[in-house]
Parts: structure tokens; sequence; C-alpha cells
């Protein structure tokens, strides 16, 4: 099952919160490559269960944050390598906003996702525009406003 479960493409709901030019943003790794990458909160779309309600529902799972001005931007689809081996997701892109401004006073947060521990924090948007670091999906700078 594991290896079927790897090769299906999975339905993703990302949430892209912006405050003048900083974007609030997860840091991964790959284990494998040790590469470093930043990608938008949010995750798994269920069966049945709309993309919004989706995002919403991983907020308050990852990092226990409401989010509200919840806006579609677009679609977009990430074909990458993760530990070796391959991923294909189809990625619904929102903007939104924390309904609670604590969440923008702060530099950065812990959170578990499952097994693994990961740290979600806010970066300047230029970091990304100039290439000196990296967000995945790629094309999700060019679906803000």
């Amino acid at each position: 099952m594991g290896k079927d479960k790897e090769k299906r493409i999975r339905v993703v709901a990302l949430g892209i919160i912006q405050e003048g030019d900083r974007l609030f943003l997860s840091r991964g790794k790959d284990p494998t490559t040790q590469q470093v990458f930043y990608r938008a909160l949010g995750g798994g779309v269920k069966f049945s269960e709309p993309s919004e309600q989706a995002l919403k529902r991983e907020f308050q799972e990852e990092i226990q944050a409401d989010i509200i001005n919840i806006k579609y931007v677009g679609t977009t689809e990430n074909i990458f390598t993760f530990n070796q081996v391959t991923k294909h997701e189809i990625a619904q892109i929102f903007q939104c906003d924390f309904a609670d401004r604590k969440f923008y006073e702060i530099d950065q947060l812990s959170f578990q996702e499952k097994h693994r521990q990961k740290v979600a924090l806010w970066l300047p948007k230029s970091l990304f525009i100039s290439n000196e670091l990296r967000l995945v999906p790629a094309d999700v700078l060019s679906l803000l406003s």
C-alpha cells in the first residue's frame, strides 16, 4: 500500500499570508539533499472537504490559528522529488489573513506536523523574488496580488 500511496496525485490547499513585504511560511528541508525550502502553510484536502475548509482545518491543526479574508488566487501543479520519492500535487492557493493580530507580532513559531517538528516564520518576499531563498511551489509568487 505504501508504494501505491506514493504514486497518486495529492490535492492540497495552501494559504499565503502577506503583510507588507513579509510572507508567513513554513521552513522545510529535504532529508536526502539537505536543501532548505519554504512553503505556505496548509495541507491535504480530504475527500468531500472543500479546499477552503481544508485550509482552515490545517491552520487550526498546525498552529492553532483562525484565518479570515480567504481569497482563492489560483491553482498550480507541482511535481517534485522529496526524500528520493517523486511527488505530484495539485495546489489550490489562497491569500488570507490571521484573525488574531498576535500572529503578526511573532518572528517564528514551532509546531508539530505528524512526526516532524517544523518552524513557521515571517520572511521578506524580496528574498524569494531574488532567488536567495527557495519557495515551493515555485510559481506561487506569480499568483499573489
